[in-house]
């Protein structure tokens, strides 16, 4: 059975509001680095690494990739949920709005008309499963793709069944077929973007 390392990126330089796509603050560097040892002592060997195509996931990959030499794939599944709203302000109270509801209220949300929240969902927890299977992984995300693996383990129906921290590490296993939760990420009050 496959192991899956998913973690939060570090903490980010801009919030929803500031930027589509901003990298790490230096504090998120920082968690980059203290992520990438603590992976080091928890697996005896490199494994895979997938990272969302999203600046901040990326930049929170480069200090693994740099000490087990190898280079994350860009995995698209993996990225944040897709906002029906372009303007960076109008998205922030979108967000707020949906992550205080639970996955079915999603659906029936006005100003998500003609998203496929379930969809997108479904892709995140396929990608994870996939990509475990028989094999152990790591694989840097967001919080709400993170809260769509563990909705998805633990059977719970809120956006926002738990709260990852910058850079904490939840670990998944899965049979090829289904994902089951070993470990929930340390949770923290943080700025979710």
């Amino acid at each position: 059975m496959g192991k899956i390392y998913m973690i939060r990126h570090g903490k980010a330089a801009a919030g929803w509001d500031g930027d589509a796509d901003p990298g790490l603050d230096a504090t998120g560097h920082v968690q980059a680095e203290a992520v990438a040892q603590d992976l080091a002592t928890r697996l005896s060997a490199p494994v895979a690494l997938y990272t969302s195509p999203l600046l901040r996931c990326r930049e929170t990959a480069k200090p693994l990739e740099a000490m087990w030499q190898t280079e994350a794939v860009v995995e698209a599944r993996v990225a944040e949920i897709p906002s029906p709203i372009e303007d960076l302000v109008a998205r922030t109270v979108w967000l707020r709005r949906v992550m205080a509801g639970s996955w079915d209220e999603l659906s029936a949300d006005p100003d998500s008309a003609g998203m496929d929240f379930e969809g997108w969902r479904s892709d995140v927890v396929r990608a994870l499963v996939t990509l475990g299977k028989g094999e152990d992984i790591v694989v840097f995300s967001h919080f709400i793709a993170l809260n769509a693996a563990y909705c998805a383990a633990t059977g719970a129906n809120q956006i926002v069944a738990f709260r990852p921290d910058n850079c904490s590490v939840s670990v998944f296993e899965t049979d090829g077929d289904a994902l089951r939760l070993v470990t929930q990420g340390h949770e923290a009050d943080t700025q979710v973007n």
